[in-house]
Order: structure tokens, then sequence, then C-alpha cells
């Protein structure tokens, strides 16, 4: 008994060693191991998973702040920053690239510093001089002029002191139809409380454009689904350049400006606001030449619609005539010809027009017809028109530009040589000799024979004897018509070819 005693006081006395790194558990139901594993202490008492959860954490605060950095821009751009995008289809694309290209005082040191331009591109326009009279050498030289313009990228211009633009001009990957060339865009960015800029930069713009085009006529056609200019713009050509009969030209261009001061009248009344014109005669006789002289009188552009061109169909004749370019002519050029029935398909695979009678009806005075225009149809013989093309609301006047006479004539020789001929003894002989070859159609003459004669034929006859009034007169006998027999069909005169 003693002996037993004294081993169990052995046992409460004993202590395990400090290293052993054994925890006892304070409930003696709980089981030694999971106490083990469970304990947080022992994992965070771990330098490596102490170390882990430290770089977690500060990972996750650097990706947070970076979100909400971005985001703190991002707010910041959109309250600070405005932007104006402006696409290359648009007509201001070309006027805000012209502005951009202009000289600017980049003086100072902050804009000497971030308004350099690093990319650029070029346009030229080329013109042809005369040559100085009694010059030697063979022609005229030709000048050229050189704009150069911020190219594709990131640009930063000095619109005033204190006043910067960003410019971003990017070049799409998607190409238009009708032209093949990629879309472009350019946008502006300013600061928010610079927004009273973009008025003044898209004015300046214009304004530049119009002294650009000043003097000049754009003559635009279809391209497809969109209207696109036809080469550069053409000099103006004076009204009085083109001399038709005796108060022809006066009575169209006095209805023409009588329309457009009536724009309140027409809405007064629900009254569409279109006008049509209808000039016929034969050819050369100065209808397409009037029609670009009124658009200059007018300060007017000329958007012209081939109806014969393959691809123009009745829908896209109304659309192209629904988004005419502002302040613009519509020209329907010999309507006649693009109307006649279709042919069988071609080896060429042309089978003749697309656009139907009753798709042009519909164009010109339907409910796919536009507003605000102005409309003119030539062509060699009104009597092959149909006449609900031609009754009032789709053609309002119809005048018949017909062949020379002794008034057109006159008013031609003294254009030409008005300076030379000053007691006008030379236009009197220049009419008699016309009246002998009977080109005026009203002789009394039973031997005289009955011709005509154009006005084209007498200006090329001019020209052609430019200051020699009497060249000119005894050339007059070119200007009789001629008549042109087809060519013999006699085997000698082909040309073969194996076949």
């Amino acid at each position: 008994m003693r002996l037993a005693e004294t081993c169990f006081a052995s046992l409460e006395t004993f202590k395990p060693p400090s290293h052993v790194g054994l925890t006892m558990s304070a409930d003696p139901q709980t089981p030694l191991t999971a106490q083990s594993i469970l304990g947080l202490d022992v994992l965070f008492s771990n330098p490596v998973f102490a170390g882990g959860i430290g770089l977690a954490g500060l990972g996750a605060a650097a990706a947070f702040a970076r979100r909400g950095v971005i985001s703190g821009a991002a707010l910041l751009k959109r309250q600070m920053l405005v932007n104006i995008e402006v696409s290359k289809r648009d007509p201001a694309y070309n006027w805000v690239l012209a502005w951009l290209a202009q000289p600017r005082d980049n003086s100072g040191f902050l804009a000497r510093r971030i308004t350099r331009l690093r990319n650029l591109s070029v346009t030229t326009s080329t013109k042809s001089i005369e040559k100085a009279a009694g010059g030697g050498g063979e022609g005229g030289r030709t000048h050229a002029d050189f704009r150069v313009q911020p190219g594709f990228g990131r640009h930063i211009i000095r619109h005033r002191p204190g006043v910067y633009i960003a410019v971003n001009r990017e070049k799409a990957s998607t190409t238009s139809t009708a032209t093949g060339e990629p879309h472009e865009t350019l946008t502006l960015t300013l600061l928010w409380q610079h927004r009273n800029v973009i008025a003044e930069v898209f004015t300046e713009a214009h304004a530049l454009a119009q002294r650009f085009h000043e003097g000049k006529t754009i003559v635009y056609a279809a391209r497809r689904m969109e209207w696109a200019p036809l080469g550069k713009p053409r000099l103006k050509r004076p009204l009085g350049s083109v001399i038709l009969d005796e108060g022809v030209k006066e009575r169209i261009v006095d209805d023409v400006k009588e329309f457009l001061a009536a724009q309140q009248w027409y809405t007064d009344r629900g009254v569409p606001y279109r006008r049509g014109y209808l000039l016929y005669g034969p050819p050369g006789t100065g209808k397409t030449s009037f029609i670009q002289a009124l658009a200059g009188e007018l300060d007017y552009s000329v958007a012209m619609i081939n109806l014969s061109e393959i691809g123009i169909t009745d829908d896209l004749l109304a659309q192209l005539l629904t988004q005419l370019p502002e302040k613009s002519i519509l020209l329907l050029e010999d309507v006649d010809a693009a109307l006649v029935n279709r042919r069988q398909r071609d080896a060429d695979g042309y089978s003749g027009g697309t656009v139907t009678f009753s798709g042009l009806l519909n164009a010109l005075d339907g409910l796919a017809a536009g507003e605000d225009r102005i409309a003119f149809l030539t062509t060699n013989h009104i009597d092959r028109l149909d006449p609900a093309l031609i009754r009032p609301g789709r053609v309002d006047m119809m005048v018949r530009i017909g062949e020379a006479t002794p008034y057109q004539a006159a008013q031609m020789w003294d254009r030409y040589y008005g300076d030379i001929d000053l007691d006008g003894a030379g236009r009197e002989k220049f009419l008699k000799r016309l009246q002998e070859l009977g080109l005026f159609g009203d002789s009394q003459d039973p031997d005289v024979p009955k011709r005509h004669t154009s006005t084209a034929a007498i200006q090329g006859l001019f020209q052609f004897n430019k200051g020699d009034m009497e060249g000119a007169i005894k050339m007059a006998e070119g200007l009789i018509p001629r008549t042109f027999e087809p060519e013999s069909s006699s085997p000698e005169s082909m040309i073969k070819s194996p076949a």
C-alpha cells in the first residue's frame, strides 16, 4: 500500500519537458490531435503561413487601390473632359482637317514642349499657269500647293493661350462600299470648362472651307449609297457667259429666285417645297452650261445622277434624292435615254437601265420624294417623254433651249470680239454671212436652204479664231451641219483577224 501511494505521488509531480511541444486539452472529452489541427494559434505562429497571408492582403489592397484609381480617373475624365468625334463621312471632317493645318502661335515653354506634330500627312493641289507672253519653252508651268495636316495618331494643338485641344485621328478596319477607302474618325478632346471653344472650332473651319471654295462650284455624283464630290471644285461659270435667246435666261433665273424666297409661303399652305424644271432642245444649245452657271449665280452646288448607270435602282434613287447635299441643284440629264425599254443582257452583263418609270415618278413626286429641292431635267427629245413625267408638280416649268438665233450670235460676237470690233462692223458682216448660209432657218429666199446651227458650234468657231474676226467670217461655212454617211462594208475595207 505504501508503495502504490509513492508511485501516484511521483506521477502528480511529473512535468513533461518543454521541448516536447504538446498541448494538453482543458476538456477531457476533446481528443488531443483534433485540437492541434484546429488551433489558429498554431497557423498564425507559422512564419510561412503568416507571410502568405500578408502578401495576399497586400495584393488585394493593391488591386482594390488600382481599381479605385482607374474608376476615379474615368470619373474625373468624364467630369473634366469633353470629346467630339467627327466621321470622315461628315462634311465637317475635311473642314476640321484643313483648320488644323493652319499655322499657329506656339510661343511659350509649355506650348513648345507639348504641341509638336510628329505624324503628318500632305494634301497636294496643282494648277496650270499660262506661259508668259513672248516666253520660250513649251506650254505653261504648273503651280503646286502643299497642305500639311495632322496624320494618324494623337496630337495636341494650341488654340489660343491657355486652351489646348487633343486630336486623335484614327483609321478604322472597315471600308466604304462606295469607294473602298477605310473609314476614318477625328476626335477632339477639350477641358469641360473650354467646351464653348467647340463652336469656335467648327465656325472657323466652315469659314475656312467657304474661303477655299469661294468662286467655285462643287459637282457631286452618286457613289452607291452616298454622294461624293466629282473631282475638284470648279471655277464658277459667270451667268453672262451662257448666251440664250432673248429673255429665256432671265425668266428661269427670276423663277428660281422667287422660289427660294417663298419657303414660308409653301410651309404655311402645306405644299411640298420643291420645284422642277425641264430644259429641252437639240444638243449643244447650252442646257447643261446654263445649269452650271445658275448654280454659280445662286452659290449652289450641282448633284448629278446618271439614271443609266449600272446599280442605280428605284430604292437607291429615292434614297439619294432624299439625301441631297445641302444647297445643291439636282441634275438628271437625258431622261429620255435613261427610260428606254430594257434589252437582253449583253456580253458585258449590261441589260439597260435598272430605274423604272414608276420609280422615277415616285422619287420626284411621291411618298419617298424629299423637299427643299430644285431639280433640272434635260432631254434632246421631249416627244419621247411620258406626259406623267412632265405634269405640274414634277415639272413646273418647261423651257426650250433651241438653235442659235441672230440675237445669240450677236451677243456671242460681242463677247469674243467686242474689244477689237468697236464700231460693230465685223458683227454685222458675220451675221449677214450666217443669213446668206441660211443658218438661222428664217430665210424667205427659196434658193437659200433652211439650216440651223448651235451656240456650241459658234463658240468653237470663235475659239479657233481667237482675235481674228476675218478668219471667223471666212470659216463661217464650217457651221453648216454635216451629214456623215456610213462607211463602206466591203471586204477590202474590213480588218480581218483570226477567229
